[in-house]
C-alpha cells in the first residue's frame, strides 16, 4: 500500500510539473513566437535542393530567406535553371522578366598583349596584382591574366584562352557571379539579356576605337574575330545585341568606324561594313534565321509612330525586352526612308522585307496607312491604354529652293521624287530628257543615279561648294562619276526658267567662289556679279534637305506642352530621348534632323532604355560614365608598330554597262575566301591592345 500510494505521489508530482512547463512554454510562445513568412517555403520547393552555395548563401533555405527579403532576384538558383526562377516570380508576384537566367561575359581582349610598366614576381593573383598600382601593365582596365575567375568557377565554365585573357563557356555558365566577384578590374560582368541589350559604351570600357564610333555601338573586334573563327551564327547575333538591321546597315552605312581603325594609320583600314553585310547575307542565304530570345512578357504596352529605321529597331528592342509593342505607319510597308528614300540599286526591297519580317516575328503588331493626325492621335493611343509612345516620324518634308519657277511642272523636291519611283510597281516613273539637281548629299546623290536609271540622257548635279565639301558619301561620288553624272560645282540656283505651256526649260544659276568658313567649317560661298549662267533642262530636283512634318499637332490637346526646335525636331535629351511630355520619346531624324540611317538605329536602343526605364517605373537616366559621341583618349594613336600591309579587298560591283539601265543590286557581297582574308587584317583591337604580328601572319 505505502508503494503504490508513493508511485501516486510520484504521477501527481510529475503531472503538476507537466502542468507548470506546459504553461511556462504557452506563455514563452506568446511572448517569443517567431512568424516565418510561408513563401520562404515555397520559394525554397521550387529551387533545386542541393544547397551547393553556388549562390553566395549557405544553403536554399537561406537563399529563398534571401529572395523574400527582397535581397536578391528569383534567379538567385544557379542551379535551378530558368524554370526555377519563372516560378520563384510566380510566388513572389514579381514581374516575370527579372527571371531572365545570368550569363558572364568578358569585355577585354587585351590579355598579355599590353605593355608592362614594371616587373613583378609576388603572389600570382589578379587581386594582389591589381594592389600595385592597378596592375603592371600601361592599361588601367585590362585583364590581369592571373586567373582568379577561373579558380573562382565551380562549373569549370571558364579557362584562360590563347591570348591571355578569360573566355567563357556559355554552355556552362551558370551566372553564380563568383568570378565577376573576383575579378579587381570589373572585366567580367554578368548579366541577363536585357541587361546586355541596355548596356551602352562607357569611358572606363575595354572598347577598341571603331567601337567607341560606331553609332549602334557594335562590338566590331568580337564579330570580326568569330568571322575569323568561321562562327558565322556568333557573328550575326554579336551584330544583332546592337543592330537590328545588318542586311540594310551592311548596304547603306558610310561606316564612320573605318575611320577610326587603327589600321588605318599604317594601312588600309579594315573592310568592317563588307564584313557585316557578308554575314548578314549569309543568315539570309542559309535558309534558316538565328533564334531571337525574348524577355518574357511584362503587360506593358508601347506604340511606336513610324517604321523607318529609328522605330523598328526601337520596336525591336522594347520586344526583347518583353514589352507589347505596336508600329504605326502611314506608307503602305515599313521601312521608312530605307525602302522610300534610298533606291532599289543600293538596297532590293527583297532583302529589307526579309530583314522586317524578321523583327516582325518576334510579336510586334504593324499597323500600315495609319497617317499620325488623320488616322489617329497621340491622345488617342493614350486612351487605348499605351504606356509610352515613341515618336519616329522621320523628315519628310523637303527644304524649298525659295527661287522663282520652282512650282513649274517638272520641278521635284527629292525625298517626293525616291519615294514616288520607290513605291511604283516596276520603279518606273515618267522623266525628262535632262535635268539638274541641287543639292550634296546623299539624297542628291540617289536622285542622279535613279535618273540615269529611268532613261535620263544628260543629268547635272549642281552644288554651290566644290567637290571637296559635298556631305554625300565618298562611295556614292565616285560611282556617280563613273557613272557619267556631270558635276556642276560653285553653282547657287537663282530662278527656275518656265516655256510657254509652264513647263520647266532651265536652270538659272549664280557661279560661286569660296570665301571663309562658315558655322559648319565649311568655306562659304559667295556669289560672283553678273555671271548667270543657265543649264538647258526640263527637269530640276531640288534635293537640299529635310525636316520633320509637324502639322499632326495642331489636334493634339497636349501640343502646347511638346517642345519643338526651329529645325521642327522635337526637343529632346540626346542621352536619354525623352520629350517634354513625359510619356513621349523620341528618335532617329525628327529628334536630330536628317542622319545617317546607323545614327537611327543607335538612336532606337538608346530610347528603348529610356522607356523601358519609364514604364517599370525605373528613374530615367543615361550610363553612369557615358561615352556617347566621345572617344577615349588613350584609345586614339597616332602610329601602330609592326604593322605589315595587307591589300584591303575591294568592293565587289556590277560593271556600269551592266548596271545603268535598271534598278539592279550595284554593289556585291565578297566571297567567304575574301571575308576570311579581310578578317584576319583586324588587329583584334582593345582599348590599348592590337596584333599586328598575327594579323599580318594569317593574312599573307
Amino acid at each position: 500500500m505505502v508503494e503504490i500510494e508513493a508511485l501516486y505521489g510520484a504521477v501527481i508530482v510529475m503531472l503538476g510539473i507537466g502542468a507548470i512547463c506546459g504553461i511556462v512554454l504557452s506563455v514563452a510562445s506568446k511572448v517569443f513566437y517567431v512568424w516565418e513568412d510561408p513563401r520562404i517555403a515555397q520559394v525554397e520547393y521550387f529551387m533545386a535542393g542541393a544547397n551547393c552555395g553556388g549562390c553566395g548563401y549557405a544553403g536554399c533555405s537561406a537563399a529563398a530567406s534571401a529572395v523574400v527579403a527582397g535581397k536578391e532576384p528569383p534567379s538567385v538558383c544557379i542551379v535551378g535553371g530558368l524554370d526555377a526562377a519563372a516560378n520563384i516570380a510566380g510566388v513572389m508576384g514579381v514581374d516575370p522578366g527579372s527571371a531572365e537566367p545570368l550569363r558572364s561575359a568578358n569585355d577585354c581582349l587585351g590579355g598579355h598583349r599590353a605593355a608592362d610598366k614594371y616587373y613583378y614576381n609576388g603572389a600570382k593573383t589578379c587581386a594582389a596584382l591589381s594592389s600595385m598600382f592597378g596592375g603592371k601593365r600601361v592599361c588601367s582596365v585590362g585583364c590581369l591574366g592571373m586567373g582568379d575567375c577561373i579558380r573562382s568557377c565551380q562549373f569549370d565554365a571558364i579557362h584562360m584562352g590563347p591570348e591571355g585573357y578569360p573566355v567563357v563557356d556559355d554552355n556552362k555558365c551558370v551566372g553564380c557571379g563568383a568570378c565577376e566577384k573576383a575579378c579587381p578590374k570589373n572585366i567580367l560582368t554578368v548579366k541577363t539579356m536585357s541587361q546586355r541589350l541596355l548596356t551602352f559604351n562607357e569611358e572606363d570600357g575595354a572598347l577598341a576605337p571603331c567601337q567607341q564610333t560606331c553609332p549602334a555601338e557594335i562590338n566590331i573586334p568580337e564579330y570580326i574575330s568569330q568571322i575569323r573563327k568561321g562562327d558565322y551564327a556568333g557573328a550575326v547575333n554579336t551584330i544583332r545585341e546592337r543592330n537590328p538591321l545588318l542586311l540594310s546597315c551592311g548596304r547603306v552605312c558610310p561606316h564612320p568606324c573605318e575611320d577610326y581603325c587603327r589600321r588605318g594609320l599604317e594601312d588600309d583600314p579594315v573592310s568592317i561594313n563588307q564584313l557585316k553585310r557578308f554575314v548578314a547575307d549569309w543568315e539570309m542565304n542559309s535558309g534558316k534565321r538565328m533564334p531571337i530570345t525574348c524577355a518574357p512578357d511584362t503587360d506593358k504596352k508601347v506604340a511606336v509612330i513610324g517604321g523607318g529605321p529609328a522605330g523598328v529597331s526601337c520596336a525591336y528592342f522594347l520586344r526583347r525586352l518583353g514589352h507589347s509593342v505596336s508600329i504605326f505607319e502611314a506608307m503602305p510597308k515599313l521601312g521608312g526612308i530605307t525602302r522610300y528614300g534610298i533606291p532599289e540599286y543600293r538596297l532590293p526591297d527583297k532583302v529589307l522585307d526579309w530583314e522586317i519580317e524578321g523583327i516582325l516575328n518576334l510579336g510586334i503588331e504593324a499597323h500600315m496607312e495609319q497617317r499620325l493626325g488623320q488616322n489617329f492621335t497621340i491622345q488617342s493611343l493614350r486612351e487605348e491604354g499605351y504606356d509610352a509612345i515613341f515618336m519616329a516620324i522621320g523628315a519628310w518634308k523637303d527644304y524649298t529652293l525659295g527661287v522663282e519657277g520652282e512650282d513649274l511642272g517638272g520641278s521635284w523636291k527629292g525625298i517626293d521624287f525616291l519615294s514616288k519611283v520607290a513605291g511604283s510597281p516596276d520603279k518606273k516613273i515618267s522623266v525628262g530628257k535632262s535635268a539638274a539637281v541641287v543639292g550634296g548629299g546623299n539624297s542628291a546623290i540617289d536622285c542622279v543615279r535613279t535618273l540615269l536609271r529611268l532613261g535620263c540622257k544628260d543629268v547635272y548635279i549642281v552644288y554651290r561648294r566644290t567637290r571637296k565639301e559635298m556631305p554625300a558619301n565618298e562611295v556614292e561620288i565616285v560611282a556617280a562619276e563613273h557613272e557619267g553624272i556631270n558635276f556642276q560645282f560653285l553653282a547657287a540656283p537663282t530662278k527656275v526658267i518656265g516655256d510657254k505651256n509652264g513647263k520647266v526649260a532651265g536652270l538659272e544659276y549664280l557661279k560661286m567662289e569660296l570665301g571663309e568658313p562658315d558655322a559648319s567649317g565649311r568655306r562659304r560661298p559667295v556669289p560672283i556679279e553678273g555671271s548667270e549662267t543657265v543649264l538647258n533642262v526640263d527637269m530640276v530636283i531640288s534635293a537640299i534637305g529635310q525636316q520633320p512634318e509637324i502639322s499632326f499637332l495642331e489636334k493634339e490637346p497636349e501640343k502646347d506642352k511638346l517642345e519643338i526646335t526651329r529645325w521642327n525636331t522635337f526637343d529632346n535629351d540626346p542621352e536619354i530621348l525623352q520629350t517634354s511630355l513625359p510619356y513621349i520619346f523620341t528618335g532617329g531624324d525628327s529628334a536630330t534632323g536628317p542622319a545617317l540611317v546607323v545614327d537611327a538605329i543607335g538612336s532606337g536602343r538608346r530610347a528603348a532604355r529610356s522607356i523601358h526605364q519609364y514604364i517599370t517605373g525605373e528613374e530615367i537616366k543615361g550610363s553612369a560614365k557615358s561615352l556617347y559621341k566621345k572617344h577615349i583618349n588613350e584609345s586614339l594613336f597616332k602610329t601602330v608598330s609592326g604593322v605589315t600591309k595587307k591589300k584591303r579587298t575591294p568592293m565587289p560591283e556590277l560593271e556600269v554597262e551592266e548596271r545603268i539601265d535598271s534598278m539592279v543590286e550595284v554593289d556585291q557581297v565578297i566571297s567567304k575566301k575574301d571575308a576570311t582574308h579581310e578578317s584576319s587584317r583586324c588587329l583584334s583591337c582593345c582599348r590599348l591592345c592590337y596584333d599586328p604580328e598575327k594579323s599580318g601572319d594569317q593574312a599573307a
